[in-house]
């Protein structure tokens, strides 16, 4: 993705022009290939019978074998453009780390929490199946949104790799609190318990972060060693570049696929599951950003944080939902409608994003020689 952009183009806000304008043919209709694709596979789910069920059946430990495949695909491209000398840099950005933290572990699940209860208080299952995708942080598509963005890919890898250890450890705890004690507490009736083996959630991270962000690693390492920087940089990424689009439109098309039928039949629970998911990612997104930006973020990191907070690992979610409560249960119509609701909306906020980019104040570009 943004395979015409320089990777530190980000360092200058205001450029020669509107970044859009400099993106290749692929990333600029990005939004019309994404809503082609969700019609594709919605229509696949409705017309093709037994399509959700062959889906359903391609899975190795909870894991789906084609989700698995297209986010392998998605990420592995932008795994290989992160400089991965420069993670130290990251490393010691206790603002950007602690921050990141809280928002993804404490107001996140906390939020998603509140907003399913206020919208659905009368629908038990779908409620359930968005506190489940409040609990599953985004380790996957981030990537590519923060990379349209033109966010920070290395503070983007650092992130991601530390929500996924944070993931392994919490998902389960925070679904105990969410879902069993603070319902009885609070009165709000019998509580839901989720048991989540620690290693499904592990199995996971493995597949969805751990592959690419090795195949990438290497990649870049061995890549460099036998290019250089400059020719590695000019040459590969740009051919392997447009395969973060392919399997995130392959990765789309299945996920719709997969529930197209009960999506395009229950138009109402898709409205009222729509809503809060909606303002969850507002508030997500612009909460962080502006926090950011209070904290003196440059802009490319403030980015960075603010898609990290806003995305949600919507394929440990539609597991969890499936391997619990069954593959045609309402809370993994929830799990689904996640992305549904989320895809196109973050796609929006690139371009909010974008926008807000010219509000920073430019940051210097490394000095010659300096570069890592």
């Amino acid at each position: 993705m943004l395979t015409s952009v320089d990777p530190d183009a980000s360092a200058a806000p205001s450029g020669d022009g509107p970044v859009t304008r400099r993106l290749s043919t692929l990333d600029r209709y990005l939004a019309v290939w994404i809503l082609i694709a969700m019609a594709a596979g919605l229509g696949l789910g409705r017309l093709v019978p037994g399509m959700d069920d062959a889906l359903a059946r391609t899975e190795i430990g909870g894991v789906s074998l084609p989700i698995a495949l297209g986010l392998l695909v998605m990420m592995y491209p932008v795994l290989a453009k992160v400089r991965y000398d420069r993670l130290d840099r990251v490393t010691g950005d206790r603002r950007l780390l602690i921050t990141s933290l809280v928002v993804n572990w404490v107001v996140g699940p906390a939020l998603m929490f509140a907003l399913a209860w206020i919208f659905l208080p009368d629908l038990p299952e779908y409620r359930t199946g968005l506190i489940i995708v409040g609990l599953a942080r985004c380790i996957a598509m981030v990537m590519i949104w923060n990379d349209l963005a033109c966010g920070d890919r290395e503070a983007a890898a650092v992130l991601v790799a530390l929500n996924s250890l944070f993931q392994v450890v919490a998902f389960g705890l925070l679904g105990w609190l969410y879902l069993d004690l603070l319902p009885r507490r609070l009165g709000l009736g019998d509580g839901q318990g989720l048991d989540v083996p620690v290693g499904h959630v592990a199995l996971n991270v493995l597949v969805f972060l751990g592959v690419p962000l090795l195949a990438g690693f290497l990649t870049r390492l061995i890549g460099e060693r036998r290019m250089g920087r400059t020719e590695y940089e000019a040459r590969l990424l740009p051919r392997i570049g447009p395969w973060a689009l392919y399997g995130l439109l392959f990765t789309i098309v299945v996920l719709f696929a997969l529930q197209g039928r009960t999506i395009t039949s229950e138009p109402l629970a898709v409205a009222r599951i729509a809503l809060p998911l909606l303002l969850y990612f507002a508030l997500m997104f612009f909460g962080s950003f502006f926090l950011g930006r209070g904290l003196g973020l440059p802009y490319d990191r403030t980015t960075t944080l603010a898609f990290t907070a806003a995305g949600n690992n919507f394929e440990l979610a539609i597991a969890v939902a499936i391997a619990t409560f069954g593959v045609t249960s309402g809370q993994a119509l929830s799990g689904v409608i996640g992305p549904l609701i989320e895809v196109p909306v973050l796609i929006g906020l690139v371009h909010v994003a974008l926008r807000l980019r010219t509000t920073f104040p430019p940051t210097p570009r490394p000095a010659p020689g300096n570069t890592g």
